[in-house]
């Protein structure tokens, strides 16, 4: 007799996630900056490596494979043979190809057939200040087949702009962004950055009901005179793993993920100058397990302002 698989028969009260990332050997990108937040949070997460590198790509060289569309479904595949395609969340991050990215509108699709209230978490990596580091054809794909069948969004400043045809100059922009990608499909959007005037804020909208007004609002984040890796990847997960806590307070889930995040950097950029590093002559990588506690038990430093 087959035993039963603990995680489906006795679920974690707060989910199992399905996290569609890269993954490095060495350093915390991708899934390896999301899987242990989410764990640490209580969920069970079943990662799949879009690719596998040594190290990421801003070192001087990176060596490794890239999963392919296929081979993506063949795990997929693999899964469902043995009932074993239950989840409460889809989290995806950098994607490189048009083909798979179909594969995971395939397996969004698969997914909620399983479970109809699957929540997809996208985070639509595609650049950054104005350059695009995706192929540019995946802008289509994600404005007319993600957006639509996402549960919460989290693109950048240069992403919203690329999602909406809108540019973004001020927070009343910020907002009308949010709307209009609530109109296209996710009831949970969060500009994870966004610079106004010299300030860098995060907007965070959620639209509890189709028709109704979204409740809006924004957290000022300090300005870091450093570049991280990884921390994009990092802020999805932690806002995924508040939100489903806080279904309701998406402020009070932004809050403790932007808590949590800059206690890390913080923390990161310390142990970087005891090393005797400068911290702005490079990209830095995150001191993510010594960093735990602030993941598990947030102090709130930061605190969400509703628009009204």
């Amino acid at each position: 007799m087959v035993p039963p698989i603990l995680s489906l028969v006795l679920p974690s009260e707060t989910g199992r996630v399905l996290s569609i990332q890269s993954h490095t050997v060495q350093g915390y990108v991708g899934n390896k900056s999301a899987v242990f937040p989410l764990q640490l949070l209580g969920y069970d997460v079943d990662p799949i490596n879009s690719v596998q590198f040594s190290n990421h790509t801003g070192y001087p060289t990176f060596k490794g494979q890239v999963l392919n569309g296929q081979q993506l479904w063949e795990l997929m595949e693999g899964l469902e043979e043995n009932d074993l395609l239950y989840y409460t969340h889809l989290l995806t991050g950098y994607i490189g190809s048009v083909s798979f990215l179909s594969t995971v509108l395939e397996v969004v699709n698969k997914l909620r057939s399983v479970n109809p209230k699957l929540k997809y978490v996208c985070d639509p990596v595609m650049g950054d200040e104005g350059k695009l580091y995706v192929p540019s054809e995946l802008v289509s794909v994600y404005r007319e087949k993600v957006v639509p069948v996402a549960s919460m969004l989290t693109p950048n400043q240069f992403e919203a702009e690329l999602l909406t045809n809108l540019r973004i100059e001020s927070e009343k922009d910020g907002r009308e962004a949010c709307n209009i990608l609530h109109a296209a499909g996710p009831p949970m959007v969060v500009l994870t950055s966004i610079n106004i005037n010299g300030n860098l804020l995060l907007i965070g909208s959620h639209q509890k009901e189709k028709g109704l007004s979204p409740e809006q609002f924004k957290i000022v984040i300090p300005k870091i005179p450093a570049y991280f890796t990884g921390t994009g990847d990092l802020t999805t997960a932690l806002l995924l793993g508040w939100s489903n806590k806080y279904p309701d307070n998406l402020d009070k889930a932004a809050e403790l993920a932007v808590s949590s995040l800059q206690a890390l950097l913080q923390r990161t950029i310390n142990d970087y100058k005891s090393a005797g590093h400068d911290p702005k002559s490079s990209s830095l990588e995150i001191r993510l397990i010594q960093s735990q506690n602030d993941i598990r038990n947030p102090e709130i430093k930061f605190r969400a302002e509703r628009y009204t």
